[in-house]
Formats: C-alpha cells, structure tokens, sequence
C-alpha cells in the first residue's frame, strides 16, 4: 500500500510539471491549455494541497454566478448584516469578500488558502487581495466567499471567479428566473460536474406565479447534465427588507449550510466529494495538456521542417549556380577574357623571365596582375551567389512560416529583417570565398610540387594554375551560349589541357572537383549558420523529446497515489 504521504508530493510534483509545460506556440489548442495548466496550478496551490494538509479545515463555501444575479444581497441575506457591498453599478464585486466564523478566523488570516491573495480585515479590499470578515453569530465550520462575476466585462474578475470556485469545497452557485438558460453558467456548471464539486444552485428572483414550472425547468436541465445531485433552492422575486432577501426566501438555504457546519459527517461528506473528484479532474487535465504538448511539438517540427527546405532548396542553387557555369558572365567573363586574351598569361608559360617581369610590373605600379583581377571577380560572383540563395531562401521561410500554426508569432519575437539575410553575412561569406580561394591555390601548390616539371609550373606561377582550376570549377557552361560558350569554355579547355600537361589530366581533374565540393561544404556551412536566426526561434518555445510523456508520468504517479 502506498503511503497516504506520497499523494502531496505527487500532487506537487504533478503541478510543477504542470507549470513547466511548454505551450510557448500560438497553436490552435494553446488559448485552452494554457487556461487549463493555469487552472490546475491554482487549483493545487489554492486548494487541494491545503486541503488534504487540514481535512478539519472550516467548509469553504463559494457564492458564484452571473452578473447582477444577486450574489451579494443573498450573502448578505445570509449572515444578515451587510457584510458585501451590493448595487446596480457593474461590476460590484470587484474584491472577494470571505466571511467567517471569529473562531474560524485564524484558518484564513494566513495564506493556507488562497495564497495569491493578500488578506484585507476592518475594511473593503482592493484588487488582488481577500477582505476577510470575522463574526460571532456566523456558525464555526462554514465560511462563505463572496466572489466576481462569471461573466464580468472585466477579464481579471472572470480569472478570480474561475480560481475562487476552484478552490471551494462547495458551490453555491446564483442564477435568475430570466438568466438561467445562458450559456456561461452552463459551461460553469459543466466544469462543476466534470470535477465532481459539490453543488447547490440558487435560482433567484423568481416570479411567485411561475416558481414551479421554472424551478422544474432549471431540475430537468441539472438532470441532463449530470448534475441531479445538486441541491436546488428557490428564491421568490419581493421587495427587498434594508437590502436583504425576505427571511422566509432565505432560510431553507442558510438552515442548510448551518447543518452542514454543525454536523461533520455532512461537511466531511461534501469535502470528500469535491477533494475526490478535482484530484480525479487532473488526471484528464494532465491528458489534455500532454495532447497540447504533442501538438507543439508537432507544430515546432513543422517550422523547422518548412527553415529546413528553404535553406536545403538555397544549398541546392548555390550547387546549380556552380555548375551551369552562369558564373562565368559580366564581370568573370571579362576578367576571363583579359586574363588569356592579352597573352600575358600565355606568355608567362614561356619561362621565368617573363613571370618575374610580370610580378615586378605589378610590384613597382601597385596594379592588380590578370590573375588577381580574375579572383576577385570571381570572389565577387560567388559571394553575390551566397547572399541571393540566403536571401531567398529567408523570403522563403518566412512565407512558409506565416502560414503555419505558431509561425506569427514567432516572426514577430524575431523582430523585423528575418526575410532577408542576417547583417553579418556578406563579411562571413566574403572571407568564406577568400579561404576556397586560398585553399584552391593551397590544393595546386601541393599537386605541382611533386612534379618533375615543378620548375616549369612554378616559372607560370601558382595564381595562375590556382585561376585556371578555379575557372574549371565554373565552366560546366550550362547558363552560357553562342559566343559565351566559345570564350568562356573554349579558353577554359585550353587552360585545362595546359594544365594537365604539366600536372596530369586525373590530377587536374580532381583537384576541380575538390575545390568545388570544398566550395560546396563552405556554402552549406554558411547556410546552415544563417539558417540558425530561425532554428533558434523554434528552440526557445519547443517541447523537449519527453516534456507530455513526463505530463502522463506525473498524472499516473498521482492517480497511484
């Protein structure tokens, strides 16, 4: 047998579990779940564990209901004093007022229940806070809680309300002859019969001719719902005496409540009932928000999948660009073409002399060789490659995610400029195209060292073999036509073979196909670090792998208990 002590600790656990659900995504059950984690939070806290830690505790009865239903004047009616503040300005009730009996008053001075709410004595309190009134000629055993509109136009009333019934052992629960079909206090009541609370309803201002066939009305409705068990009491529409119901109007429900103090089978009874069925509640509540918590998850998948296809799709046309040789255009093309055309890097095949001369002109004149230009043309055009692809697939990925569940909102947490590319990634991919290059060069030097005609390669120098593979890289000609072709893929194949007459055609060969795939490895990298604004989005608000497996752990640890 379990130990009667573990059940606070698994109802605590339970609740902090509870608290820590992820539900950070604006999915189409998230308004629910979050209302339902908050609802069994403040319930524990208010009243369950208190509960079960003081099962003597005085009968925390809470009068609820509609708007200008008449919660007030029948508390009021009630003690017969005018203990709350009642009128016709709404809404009224803006504190909730808990009335006690003197000897019972020590239960509810701190904050063994309803924690969150500062204690008020000797006057009316404020928002936020408990007025707690103390009497002799209340019964010891019962306390009556005055609470906010169901309905209020005030939302932070509607939220007491809520907590302040949760936390009752007893419902007394007011309508009106005219009100009684509305939808609120139905749904308020179902919430009652879902978490087995004890029930009494007050059906208030009933015109004397119709009593009964109202009052059968209203029964039959609590039937259909499950809720046959509440008490029914019916209050006839007089005149008000010095703000309070006709005493005959009254007594049926205050003889009744005083029983329940008076006689501790009775109000052990009703607590049993209440304590029983909210701690059965939260095991359907954890169910439910185990579900909202796969729904998150599922929903933060999907973000990730949408950033994910994006980028993979940018990857994918940074390799296209590469190969169909659209590179080789504009600025490439004629750094190309000025590169072999002017012969000068034909010449510096023939021998040293003429390299040295080269490099010694570029030297004293501070002017860029033909190979240099070609780089950075070429750097120029990768790196406009780099930045294109990010920028699309960026663009992408915010379309995508504004149309998913919880997308929005996370677009609006990560601020505006998220369609197009981070600040720093023309610097990152601008030194990423300077490294390929001096890998490039780094991958020649290595290959020609070994040669028996090094002295032939080195007289022609690295920059330019490093140029001509760099070129072969881009030369698939696939974007390029006519002429282009001809400049382009023709000079390029002469280069080739040059080189490969030097070098080896496997050797030439794999060094192109190195560079572009190290190219290729660099562009991925820089894609997956941009892609990263957005993965980091999702991964704030995402459920970890086991958060609603760890929800249904807590509730079954619990239901054991």
């Amino acid at each position: 047998m379990i130990p009667p002590a573990t059940l606070p600790a698994a109802l605590e656990d339970l609740r902090d579990t509870v608290a820590a659900a992820p539900l950070g995504l604006a999915t189409p059950g998230r308004e629910a779940a979050v209302a339902t984690a908050r609802g069994v939070v403040d319930q524990v806290d208010d009243y369950l564990l208190p509960r079960l830690r003081d099962l003597g505790a005085p009968l925390l009865t809470v009068v609820g209901g509609s708007t200008g239903a008449g919660k007030s004047t029948l508390v009021n009616s009630l003690v017969g004093a005018p203990v709350s503040a009642a009128g016709v300005l709404r809404p009224t009730t803006r504190a909730p007022v808990l009335v006690c009996s003197t000897a019972d008053a020590p239960a509810f001075s701190g904050d063994r229940v309803l924690p969150g709410l500062a204690r008020v004595t000797g006057g009316a309190g404020g928002p936020g806070t408990l007025q707690v009134v103390a009497r002799d000629d209340v019964p010891p055993g019962l306390a009556l809680l005055d609470a906010p509109d169901v309905d209020s136009v005030v939302e932070s009333n509607r939220e007491l309300a809520a907590q302040l019934l949760a936390a009752a052992d007893l419902w007394v629960f007011v309508t009106t002859a005219a009100r009684y079909a509305d939808a609120v206090p139905w749904d308020v009541l179902r919430t009652a019969q879902e978490r087995g609370t004890a029930l009494a309803v007050v059906l208030d201002r009933v015109p004397p001719e119709a009593v009964g066939e109202v009052a059968a009305d209203l029964a039959g409705m609590l039937e259909r719902a499950g809720l046959a068990a509440a008490r029914l009491f019916v209050v006839e529409e007089r005149p008000l005496a010095d703000g309070r119901l006709p005493e005959d109007q009254v007594a049926p429900l205050r003889r009744w409540l005083a029983e329940l103090a008076q006689d501790q089978e009775q109000r052990t009874a009703v607590i049993r009932q209440t304590l029983t069925g909210a701690l059965a509640s939260l095991g359907r509540r954890a169910a439910g928000l185990a579900d909202a918590v796969d729904e998150q998850a599922a929903a933060a998948a999907t973000l990730d999948e949408a950033a994910a296809a994006a980028y993979a799709a940018a990857c994918d046309g940074v390799d296209e660009g590469v190969r169909s040789g659209t590179l080789l255009r504009g600025e490439v093309l004629a750094r190309w073409q000025e590169f072999v055309g002017t012969g000068e890097w034909m010449r510096s095949l023939q021998g040293a002399v003429g390299r040295f001369r080269d490099r010694v002109t570029a030297a004293l004149t501070g002017r860029p060789t033909p190979a240099d230009d070609l780089a950075e043309a070429l750097e120029s055009g990768v790196e406009t490659l780099l930045r294109a692809e990010a920028d699309r697939a960026a663009e992408r990925t915010v379309t995508a995610w504004r149309a998913l569940p919880g997308g929005p909102g996370l677009l609006a947490a990560g601020g505006p400029g998220l369609d197009r590319v981070s600040p720093d990634f023309p610097e990152a991919a601008g030194v990423q195209v300077r490294d390929w290059q001096g890998a490039v060069l780094d991958l020649v030097r290595d290959e020609g060292a070994g040669k028996r005609s090094r002295a032939r390669f080195l007289s022609w120098g690295v920059n330019g073999a490093g140029a001509v593979v760099m070129v072969a890289v881009f030369a698939q000609t696939g974007g390029l036509t006519g002429g282009e072709v001809a400049v382009a893929g023709g000079t390029t194949a002469v280069g080739q073979r040059l080189l490969e007459a030097v070098l080896g055609d496997a050797a030439v060969r794999s060094l192109a196909t190195r560079a572009r795939e190290d190219l290729q490895d660099r562009a991925d990298a820089l894609l997956t670090t941009e892609r990263g604004r957005f993965d980091e989005l999702v991964a704030a608000v995402a459920p970890g792998p086991d958060d609603a497996d760890r929800l249904r752990a807590a509730a079954a640890a619990l239901a054991a208990a």
